[in-house]
């Protein structure tokens, strides 16, 4: 064995030998060495192959972000002759819309380059449904070079592999049934019911019928014969045009009249019809919102969100803010269909929850009854608990009726016409949170408290009010409301009545409301350097800024700085370029009221179902205090109840005998000039009752163009009071012939030849 092995090593080397043994040289030509200059020998260059991961991940991310030119201009040339960019995009919105998708997350797993000129990549795509949750899947992209660039082979199955083959995506939407909107009380504002349009040709009426048949009316609609009357008194005699009167809940009609078939004895008019619908033709209309079908250009944006294309949503104030709520969680059931529209399979089955109701903080009574006080002005009224924030009213003139927005109500071309018209002063517009006013005298209450924080004025600082400001001696003289009554008055009756108001405190002068002595502190504030005190204090009190109200849109104001002396005397009356809401003048009156604790105003007192744990709860909010010591509050706090109490007073004609007897009140007056024929009226304040079943509130009344506001602002507080504490209103505002009614101007006497 061993010389077997010894063998066998022997003939390994032999043959290793024989391998490396060196030939014979062969005859050859000598080679010549290379010269110093010779260039050495380079490889061919090769082109890197891009990497295919980046190439898919930039489609992708295209896909996330809904940008289908971008994913088109990735497709190979053969794709892109096989679909058009159009129909390319049509293909993945329709299936975002039919899903529902909120968003696209996808994550590559592998990637294969098979040569320099084919690749493959695995990857999983997780589209998220609003209605059915996550629907994940893994699929492969093929990719193919040209141009030195990876471009996509498209296919349906990139989307999902469920649609190979032309299959496509059907969704049936679970929607629960919109909820409804209440007052503090448990009173529905909006719910879905059986209605009735109620409409009437006054050309018919029978004028010895005429009593009877508009006390019908009342009774059917709520409107007084009065109120009827006005709004034909324009329309031509006989004319045969239809007046539209509102709605009306089918059962309360069905008491005394037939509506099905339509009731026509060619005077009354009444159409049945049944969807969403505001109570009383609207109350807080601008706050509440309203709903409305949803337009084609917006289809595809909704489907997405998980709606059906035939709901109504909400368009503005509550109706809109609430939507996620009033709504609910949807869901649905989603197929795959076949080339033949048959199902093929289910991909996903999600129940839908209840929607869920709101609970507002308004009171309805207070509401539909300030809304009536406020009929004959364009303006706002707030009122507020002053140490809540809770909002009772927040009334907004005009207002519109939101059954117009329901193309069921046989009424809502009348009425969208009303409310769309040139002449109709926008009615959608939320005057009391986003109508932006000059503040006029009201801005005083800020003055006195920058005054008086600045050291350079007590309580007991002096000033000799005379009609004539003339401080600035390069402007013309500026005067005091006084010498314009005393004009007016000498212009008609040969006599002046309003004297100058004379030798004046501090607080005396916020009483008599004197615009010299706040046109002298607003430019001795400015000369002394002091240049921003003014508007620093507004901000403060929290103008120029949104208050934070849920459930609203809402305007911020403006407060300026003055820039030269004529800005700082405008500022300090709240003129020139001051813009305020009266949502936020609510705000900081309630906060004088409270003893200095700005609240935030809300809406909404709680969401959620009878029964169970609401998921919103009102609280309190505080957001701080109003900038000013206790001394400067209290002295506010005394002059404005010396503006209503005091005889010499601007409100105390309206406000004194009420305020002494029966409801205490505190407030401040304004006549904000427009430059536009006649001023805004103001009158902001609150009550001091204090009584333990009716907290105190803040109101604030503003008319546009209305005039004076002790002569209109102030009439309208004082029956905001009364109805709130009483709970119903005897007092009659001075335009009006009975509660509620606007009193028709008087015919002039035709004079005889």
């Amino acid at each position: 064995m061993k010389h077997r092995i010894v063998l066998l090593i022997f003939l390994i080397f032999l043959l290793a030998g024989c391998a490396t043994a060196t030939p014979e040289p062969a005859e050859i030509s000598p080679t010549p060495l290379p010269s110093a200059t010779a260039l050495p020998t380079v490889a061919p260059r090769t082109t890197p192959v891009p990497d295919v991961d980046e190439a898919v991940s930039a489609y992708l991310a295209a896909w996330k972000a809904d940008d289908y030119p971008s994913m088109y201009n990735m497709l190979t040339t053969v794709s892109r002759d096989a679909i058009s960019l159009e129909d390319f995009t049509l293909r993945y919105t329709s299936v975002a819309a039919e899903l529902a998708l909120a968003t696209v997350d996808s994550e590559i797993l592998s990637s294969l380059v098979r040569n320099s000129q084919s690749a493959q990549a695995s990857f999983r795509i997780t589209l998220q449904s609003v209605l059915v949750g996550d629907i994940q899947r893994d699929t492969v992209m093929s990719l193919s070079m040209e141009d030195g660039a990876w471009r996509v082979q498209w296919s349906d199955e990139l989307i999902l592999p469920e649609l190979a083959g032309g299959n496509t995506l059907w969704m049936e939407r679970h929607v629960p049934s919109r909820a409804n909107v209440y007052d503090q009380n448990g009173e529905p504002l909006v719910a879905y019911a059986e209605a009735v349009s109620v409409g009437i040709i006054p050309g018919r009426i029978d004028p010895n019928q005429a009593d009877g048949f508009l006390s019908d009316l009342q009774w059917l609609t709520g409107l007084h014969p009065g109120t009827i009357t006005a709004m034909y008194a324009d329309f031509p005699l006989g004319a045969d045009w239809y007046l539209p009167l509102g709605e009306a809940l089918r059962s309360h009609v069905e008491r005394y009249y037939s509506v099905d078939p339509v009731y026509d004895d060619g005077l009354l008019y009444m159409y049945p019809y049944e969807g969403r619908y505001y109570f009383n033709d609207g109350i807080a209309s601008q706050a509440l919102g309203y709903v409305s079908l949803i337009q084609a250009e917006e289809v595809e944006d909704y489907l997405r969100k998980g709606f059906r294309r035939d709901e109504m949503v909400g368009r503005q104030g509550i109706e809109k803010w609430g939507e996620e709520y009033l709504t609910g969680n949807r869901g649905g059931s989603l197929y795959v269909l076949g080339p033949d529209n048959q199902v093929v399979t289910q991909l996903a089955d999600v129940e839908a929850h209840p929607s869920l109701p709101i609970y507002t903080t308004l009171d309805a009574d207070l509401q539909q009854a300030v809304q009536i006080m406020l009929a004959k002005y364009a303006g706002a009224v707030v009122v507020m608990e002053v140490d809540t924030g809770r909002v009772l009213a927040m009334a907004s003139s005009p207002w519109f009726d939101p059954n117009a927005f329901n193309p069921n109500n046989y009424n809502y071309s009348y009425q969208l016409d009303d409310i769309y018209s040139p002449y109709s002063s926008n009615p959608l517009l939320n005057r009391a949170s986003q109508g932006q006013y000059p503040l006029g005298s009201v801005f005083k209450i800020i003055t006195l408290a920058a005054a008086m924080e600045s050291g350079l004025y007590t309580a007991d600082s002096t000033y000799d009010c005379q009609y004539a400001f003339t401080e600035i001696t390069d402007i013309p003289p500026r005067y005091d409301w006084t010498y314009e009554h005393c004009t007016n008055e000498l212009a008609t009756e040969g006599e002046c009545k309003t004297p100058p108001s004379g030798m004046l405190t501090l607080p005396e002068g916020l009483m008599r409301s004197c615009n010299p002595y706040f046109w002298h502190i607003g430019l001795d504030l400015y000369r002394q350097g002091l240049t921003d005190a003014i508007s620093e204090m507004a901000r403060g009190f929290g103008l120029g800024s949104l208050t934070g109200i849920q459930g609203v849109e809402e305007e911020a104001g403006n407060i300026p700085d003055p820039q030269e002396e004529i800005d700082a005397i405008n500022n300090a009356i709240g003129q020139g370029d001051t813009l305020v809401t009266p949502l936020q003048v609510a705000q900081f009156i309630a906060a004088i009221g409270n003893g200095g604790t700005i609240y935030q105003p809300q809406l909404i007192d709680h969401i959620g179902l009878q029964g169970e744990e609401p998921v919103y709860q009102f609280e309190s909010i505080a957001k701080g205090e109003l900038p000013i010591s206790d001394e400067t509050l209290n002295v506010l706090q005394r002059a404005m109840i010396s503006v209503v109490e005091n005889r010499r007073g601007t409100a105390y004609y309206v406000l004194g005998a009420y305020s002494s007897n029966i409801t205490p009140f505190a407030g401040k007056t304004g006549t904000a000039e427009t430059g536009a024929g006649e001023s805004h009226a103001w009158f902001a304040g609150y009550t001091r009752r204090n009584r333990a079943d009716k907290p105190d509130i803040a109101i604030v009344v503003v008319g546009e163009f209305a005039g004076e506001g002790s002569e209109v602002a102030a009439p309208i507080f004082r029956a905001v009071a009364q109805q709130y504490f009483e709970g119903h209103r005897s007092y009659l505002l001075p335009w009006e012939s009975s509660v509620g009614v606007i009193a028709l101007p008087e015919e002039e006497p035709t004079p005889e030849p």
